[in-house]
């Protein structure tokens, strides 16, 4: 076996293939911009190598620094992770002819499916259906136009060596092919160095379902069954589960046999994906094939039982694989969050800052279940406007896709981030909804639930109870603190527009609290003055709400449900009804950037006519770039940004007169 593995990569999954590697007993080295110079991953490796500035194009982008902080630490073998050089067969190639081991598929084998474009070919070739589109490259837009009108709209665009969602856009009509065409090769330029574009027919409702393949260097390839990955926002995936809702055992076998056969056809020799695109008739054809490993691939190994970096390890020193296709069975049911750096109550921008605060749960054994939290990060670290905007991943198991739900749903409960935007309230408002509950998924899901985007949920009436029981104990624990002889039993919750007169008993091992004509009982209560999160059990029921003071009451978050609750005596209550609205402030004169990031583009200058919905400029973060447009017709009064310039969230960017 290998003694010492370089890895070409960042972030969870450099972590993630370190743990893999200290289990084997294999030193690991890994390589780091300056940007990732305190990360994790670097504290965690036996060796590090710097490779030069944040941009991927100047660092983990470069074949030579890779090679050289190999060469310079006797590494024998390189393993990419995902992204970055992870399906460049020229750096596999490279790596051959160096006496580099590269832990992935062999060169031909990339070049024949994990290029898009050559991937279609092949497979139209060997006969298996695929999306229909244009299978070639793309001289410019107008080409682009003339492409999408043949086909006929919707159509996507994509980029060819693209992967993670990253290199995506659907266009609808003529102007999103003029705006999307060159925004996509950008993007693709800046994130695979490579910005070779192809176009295919956007299917309208469909589901995502890959098959996870695995081979050796012997001949044998067998598939570890299918992973749903229906819930996307803007083509990133956002929550997967395996095995799938949709699929019986006939479709399930007959989508394995053909990426079995497509991985044999290109002799291939390690973990990979085959993608198809599935009706809700369960009919299926194939979309591409991803050869490497996937950001979801946790989920397949909590089903089978199997480390997929392992077996690439084992498969890329020459092992044969251990076990044979009758051999691997499905075990219970995982799901997987991606804990994203983005506000979801602004669109999903990416947020860039430092965690503050980052209290993952604990992993293991749960009641009903397991879970694990796949991360590169740790609490004081900074999420960089550099790279994908990933926290971690929070998988969760049990026996049954329902109690996999359940228990993803505590465990969202139970992450706590502070100092940036992130969008744990928004996995836990999906874990809740009917419709995902009963597996009815499909890739527009978001679009389709969250159509004006995402403001939470409202409080179910079990959610309710439990953030009025909350924040009446808070308000109980700090005024037993500052004035215990003003403690009374009778309160008024002001609870959003609800508004309830309690009865508060008890003392120190749990409350009752007495309102409509019922009764609920808070006990085994974890809080202190100053925590930013309240664990108790309300009727039994085990709960983690995210809290913070307000300027009057208190914050409470429980999962996507936040509220703002008043603790009032009846006479405060009462005064308090008086008061005049609050008025909001005026920005309709403004153009704000709704996150931070480097701004690439500013369209308009002093004096200009500006019509409503007019690109005004284009903010860069986390490798995506964002049109900003007025909302509004007006003349420009003043532009506060140039291009290059980095602009913080809410900062203005162009008054209007």
């Amino acid at each position: 076996m290998f003694s010492k593995i370089l890895i070409a990569n960042r972030g969870e999954i450099a972590v993630r293939i370190i743990k893999t590697c200290r289990r084997m007993g294999i030193a690991t080295v890994v390589v780091y911009s300056e940007a990732d110079a305190d990360s994790m991953a670097v504290e965690m490796a036996d060796e590090t190598v710097f490779i030069g500035p944040p941009p991927a194009a100047q660092s983990y982008l470069v074949a030579d620094k890779i090679i050289a902080a190999a060469h310079e630490t006797g590494a024998e073998a390189i393993h990419p992770g995902f992204g970055f050089l992870s399906e460049n067969a020229s750096f596999a190639r490279r790596c051959a002819e160096e006496k580099i081991v590269f832990i992935g598929p062999n060169p031909h084998a990339i070049e024949a499916m994990g290029d898009k474009i050559e991937s279609k070919k092949f497979a139209t070739k060997a006969g298996v259906s695929v999306v229909p589109g244009h299978i070639g490259e793309i001289d410019d837009t107008a080409h682009a136009i003339k492409i999408s009108e043949t086909i006929g709209y919707p159509v996507m665009i994509k980029a060819s060596a693209g992967g993670g969602g990253k290199g995506i856009r659907v266009a609808w009509t003529i102007k999103d092919v003029e705006e999307g065409f060159p925004a996509v090769k950008a993007e693709a330029k800046s994130s695979f160095g490579d910005d070779r574009i192809f176009i295919e027919k956007f299917i309208e409702s469909p589901r995502h379902i890959e098959i996870q393949v695995l081979g050796d260097k012997h001949g044998h390839v067998v598939h570890l069954f299918e992973r749903e990955c229906s819930i996307q926002r803007r083509n990133q995936k956002v929550i997967e589960e395996a095995p799938s809702p949709l699929l019986d055992e006939t479709t399930r076998a007959a989508m394995g046999a053909q990426a079995v056969a497509l991985a044999q056809a290109v002799n291939y020799d390690s973990a990979g994906t085959v993608e198809f695109v599935a009706g809700q008739d369960r009919s299926f054809f194939f979309l591409e094939m991803n050869t490497r490993l996937q950001v979801e691939h946790p989920v397949t190994e909590l089903i089978t039982g199997l480390d997929l970096v392992e077996q690439m390890i084992r498969s890329a020193f020459g092992e044969k694989l251990a076990f044979a296709q009758a051999d691997l069975k499905i075990d219970g049911w995982a799901m997987e969050s991606r804990i994203y750096a983005e506000d979801p109550y602004r669109g999903f921008l990416p947020s860039i800052g430092r965690l503050v605060r980052y209290d993952p749960p604990v992993e293991g054994e749960v009641e009903g279940g397991k879970v694990r939290n796949d991360a590169g990060v740790r609490e004081g670290d900074e999420i960089s406007m550099f790279y994908d905007p990933m926290i971690s991943k929070l998988s969760t198991w049990a026996k049954t896709r329902e109690g996999a739900i359940d228990v993803m749903g505590r465990a969202l409960e139970d992450f706590h981030i502070e100092g940036l935007g992130q969008n744990i309230p928004f996995l836990a408002a999906v874990m809740d909804q009917p419709r995902f509950r009963s597996g009815k998924l499909s890739t527009n899901y978001i679009k389709d639930e969250f159509p004006d985007g995402f403001a939470g949920l409202a409080a179910s009436d079990d959610q309710q109870d439990i953030i009025c029981a909350v924040a009446l104990c808070m308000h109980r624990t700090l005024l037993a603190r500052v004035a215990p002889d003003q403690l009374r039993q009778d309160w008024i919750a002001v609870v959003g527009h609800d508004r309830r007169a309690v009865r508060v008993s008890g003392d120190a091992d749990g409350l009752t609290l007495e309102h409509g004509g019922r009764a609920n009982r808070l006990d085994a209560v974890r809080w202190r003055p100053g925590q930013p999160t309240f664990r108790g059990r309300l009727d039994g029921r085990a709960f983690t709400a995210s809290v913070k003071p307000a300027a009057e009451g208190f914050v409470v978050r429980l999962r996507a449900a936040t509220q703002h609750v008043l603790i009032l005596t009846p006479r405060s209550a009462d005064l308090h009804d008086r008061l005049p609205p609050r008025m909001a402030a005026d920005t309709s004169k403004t153009v704000l950037s709704p996150m931070p990031g480097l701004v690439v583009t500013l369209d308009v200058v002093v004096g200009q006519q500006v019509r409503t919905g007019e690109a005004v400029a284009v903010i860069e973060a986390m490798k995506m770039q964002n049109i900003i447009r007025a909302e509004r017709d007006g003349v420009v009064k003043a532009v506060n940004a140039a291009a290059g310039d980095s602009v913080a969230a809410d900062e203005v960017l162009v008054e209007f007169a």
